[in-house]
């Protein structure tokens, strides 16, 4: 069945979808709340039913979900705009004067939620996280087979299959997003030229390798073994990787390759149409504030010669005196003690390193949380084929039931883009106390709907990972100059201010931006280089890091101050459990708090 025909079909599947549910008040406007909280998930899962596979609920009366993909193309865009839109005004009749403190909250994130989910309709946009269909950061040709590898089970006859009904689709869907990504470059939004001649090298790679090398043949085949589910899966997913996938890819790098020539001069967003209000909006999206850009460039060079002073001094200790901080850092950074070979022994022994670091802090947790998540957690490289174009670190979420374990990747092309004094802090950030605790907490708690257990806002998430290297620090999680790694990281995120406003705001190009960060942070420029590419291509989202830790430390330090020996650092961290929220929907329940602890 073509994902057209399933979307048209929803009404149907909506009779066999269940809701994985909790005790819900009965009557009067919380119970409004809650239900169309409820519609809004389950609107959602059938729209994109790969991410129920995602939360582990494909399963008994959802198990139609793990046959399906979700659309990629313009209907998707359709078919997802009406749905928010039909949610949103169910939203905004429900009165908040009869909502408990938590449906308050909850009101607030949702109604959010939806009106953001609108901000890319004008521009014919699902969102507005980013203006391109396809870049060098990604598209379905990198999501579809780290999905089908990494997420899709493969645990009996039935899911075998399902996985090849998903390839059929997957063909399908590259297809339908050439289409959307040729539509709205018709209305000017096309990547750099550079990104498409990455994303094209991909591609082609992808189209152009062995079949019988395919991560989506051999996926299905050895995982089909190990469960002993008889029958030639290699052979039968070889033949929709070359009879569709294959040809599909290729249609879509000479597409790109056709569209390459009209791709707007320039890197930042600037270059695209309607683009000072589109900023503007990307802004919002990811930092929940109404800052400008030019607030945040500044608010990014202030924290950037703040955080630079306290370099410099743990630099001069290790005899590092001469030259600027970002320059000190890189000659730290090249010498051979902090450096893991470039090789496949020094990548595992990284790989074991992080986890050793991720159990120690994992064993000091409970200084700091009245609530600890167990959902299990794995650290593992970013595979090799998508390694051009991934972030250099990040998080998937487990399932719901932690049948499938949070995953923390990290990106090894470059093994010099790692000293060893550097990683405790990206592992904090990552994992504990981090983004695997935040989310983990959030999917554990009984009384959070499911609907905002699957929710993220990068200022709320990223701020509080930062956060999160920073109470690193007071539960003793850096020796020596691991600190210094932990004070570059917060560098980093500075910098990031003032690069993302820098090629969106004052039209910088990649290299300024490249040159900025050699000589600020002390990065090499390699990493450098492909920090600021993905910026071009998420405008705004590298602001929400440093945007989010100072909103985190500013509401802790507050509850400090009031409450005095009152605080309780256990006891203020509970209020993750709730859920992410907009930093102004956090500052007011932080204030509620610190009323409700004095009281």
């Amino acid at each position: 069945m073509h994902r057209r025909h399933f979307l048209a079909g929803t009404g149907t599947i909506a009779l066999a979808f269940s809701l994985p549910g909790i005790a819900r008040a009965q009557g009067g406007a919380g119970a409004q709340l809650n239900a169309v909280m409820d519609r809004v998930f389950t609107g959602d899962m059938r729209l994109n039913p790969s991410a129920m596979t995602s939360l582990g609920i494909d399963t008994g009366e959802n198990a139609w979900a793990r046959h399906h993909l979700g659309e990629f193309g313009r209907a998707g865009i359709v078919a997802e705009e009406a749905h928010a839109k039909q949610m949103l005004a169910a939203i905004r009749a429900i009165p908040t004067e009869g909502l408990d403190e938590a449906q308050k909250v909850h009101h607030a994130v949702v109604t959010d939620m939806l009106e953001k989910r609108l901000w890319g309709a004008p521009y014919g946009m699902g969102s507005v996280y980013s203006p391109y269909v396809l870049s060098h950061m990604g598209g379905s040709y990198s999501a579809v087979p780290s999905f089908m590898d990494t997420k899709h089970p493969v645990e009996s006859e039935d899911d075998a299959v399902a996985y090849l009904q998903r390839l059929v689709q997957f063909g399908e869907g590259l297809d339908d997003e050439t289409a959307l990504q040729r539509e709205q470059a018709a209305r000017g939004y096309l990547a750099p030229a550079w990104s498409l001649d990455i994303a094209i090298a991909q591609i082609r790679a992808m189209a152009q390798a062995p079949t019988a090398e395919s991560r989506l043949v051999n996926s299905l085949a050895e995982r089909a073994q190990a469960a002993g589910i008889a029958g030639d899966w290699a052979a039968r997913a070889a033949a929709i990787v070359d009879g569709s996938i294959k040809p599909a890819l290729l249609r879509q790098a000479a597409m790109l390759e056709e569209l390459k020539p009209t791709a707007a001069e320039g890197d930042g967003v600037w270059r695209v149409p309607n683009s000072e209000e589109l900023y503007r909006l990307e802004l919002a999206n990811s930092t929940t504030t109404d800052l400008t850009a030019e607030e945040i460039h500044q608010i990014g060079l202030r924290q950037v010669a703040e955080l630079s002073a306290e370099l410099e001094t743990m630099l001069a200790e290790v005899g590092l005196t001469t030259g600027t901080v970002g320059e000190r850092l890189a000659q730290f950074n090249s010498r051979p003690e902090q450096l893991y070979p470039n090789t496949p022994e020094g990548r595992a022994a990284m790989i074991a390193d992080l986890n050793a670091s991720n159990d120690a802090m994992q064993a000091k947790l409970p200084q700091a949380f009245a609530t600890l998540p167990t959902q299990p957690i794995e650290i593992r490289a970013v595979p090799a084929e998508i390694q051009d174009g991934a972030p250099l670190g990040y998080y998937e979420s487990p399932t719901l039931d932690g049948s499938r374990p949070g995953i923390y990747y990290i990106n090894l092309k470059h093994t010099e883009d790692w000293p060893k004094y550097t990683l405790p802090a990206l592992t904090y950030h990552e994992a504990v106390p981090g983004h695997h605790l935040q989310g983990s907490l959030v999917q554990q708690a009984g009384e959070t709907p499911m609907l905002l257990k699957n929710y993220y806002i990068s200022s709320y998430g990223e701020g509080w990972a930062l956060y999160a290297e920073q109470l690193a620090s007071e539960l003793d999680g850096y020796e020596g100059m691991e600190k210094a790694g932990a004070l570059q990281s917060w560098l980093f995120r500075a910098a990031r201010l003032v690069v993302d406003t820098g090629l969106h705001h004052k039209k910088w190009s990649v290299e300024e931006g490249t040159q900025y960060f050699v000589d600020t942070v002390g990065f090499t420029r390699t990493r450098s280089e492909a920090e600021v590419r993905r910026y071009c291509i998420w405008p705004g989202q590298a602001c929400s890091y440093k945007i989010g830790q100072n909103k985190w430390v500013e509401l802790r330090a507050k509850a400090e101050a009031e409450l005095g020996e009152r605080f309780d650092i256990r006891q203020f961290h509970e209020i993750v459990k709730e859920g992410v929220m907009p930093l102004s929907v956090l500052e007011a329940r932080v204030d509620r708090w610190i009323a409700a602890q004095k009281a």
